[in-house]
């Protein structure tokens, strides 16, 4: 864990030189791990991703309450590409919410907090993770701050499974950087660590992500690499504010 704490923040200082400070665009900033959705807007994720051997796909939607309450819902189908383990179908549908508790203008820090909160459904009865075939309900708390070239923020999420045989639960500590930099381009970096009630679920793993913006659109690649199983994946996705 020190080493991968070490190598995050090592990487924080060599892009910290690529700042920004053009803040035209923040409140349309959709990648950004503080970004809230205004009164009234929408916002659509498109996703992809592949690794062990399996494809997802994703759609979610998410809508602006007011300003402080966004909500949203989402829906993974993934196909299998291993015969013998047959974990095609829908992997989780999830209905989630973020309440912003403190907002940066009411505090001398400048510092933001939200309120997280949600449920992902039972899909196919054979997938596992990343989403299980048990219904998994969590709540969490995110701190963070905003400036005109970065975004920084810390979250932590408890996840429970209400099940007789194979019930558990689990944190992730999830600390997140995000970089704006020049011409519409975005780097983000976020750490994972989950301790389970079952070690066998212990994770870690680190993810990277390049986002270039155009207007109220975001176009977004990312990879990510897990240290426990030493396996990786990677993915794309469109943003489109509405």
């Amino acid at each position: 864990m020190k080493k991968l704490i070490c190598g995050f923040l090592g990487i924080l200082a060599i892009c910290g030189s690529a700042y920004s400070m053009d803040d035209e665009l923040l409140p349309v900033d959709t990648s950004d791990p503080l970004y809230m959705l205004s009164n009234e807007h929408v916002l659509s994720t498109t996703s992809v991703d592949y690794g062990n051997d399996i494809l997802r796909l994703g759609q979610a939607f998410s809508y602006g309450a007011n300003d402080r309450f966004n909500m949203g819902a989402n829906v993974h189908y993934q196909f299998d590409f291993v015969r013998d383990r047959k974990e095609t179908g829908f992997s989780s549908i999830e209905l989630s919410g973020v309440y912003r508790s403190g907002a940066a203008e009411s505090n001398s820090a400048g510092v933001s907090s939200d309120v997280l909160f949600g449920a992902k459904f039972a899909g196919n009865r054979n997938v596992r993770e990343p989403d299980f075939a048990k219904s998994t309900y969590f709540a969490g708390l995110r701190f963070g701050r905003q400036w005109a070239g970065v975004s920084l923020s810390g979250t932590v999420k408890s996840t429970w499974i209400f099940d007789n045989a194979n019930g558990m639960a689990f944190l992730d500590f999830i600390p997140e950087a995000y970089f704006r930099m020049v011409d519409g381009w975005r780097l983000g970096f976020g750490l994972t660590a989950r301790v389970a009630t079952d070690p066998g679920f212990d994770r870690e793993w680190l993810k990277v992500k390049v986002i270039h913006q155009f207007g109220r659109t975001q176009y977004g690649a990312v990879y990510s690499y897990e240290y426990e199983r030493e396996d990786s994946a990677v993915g794309a996705y469109v943003n489109i504010l509405f």
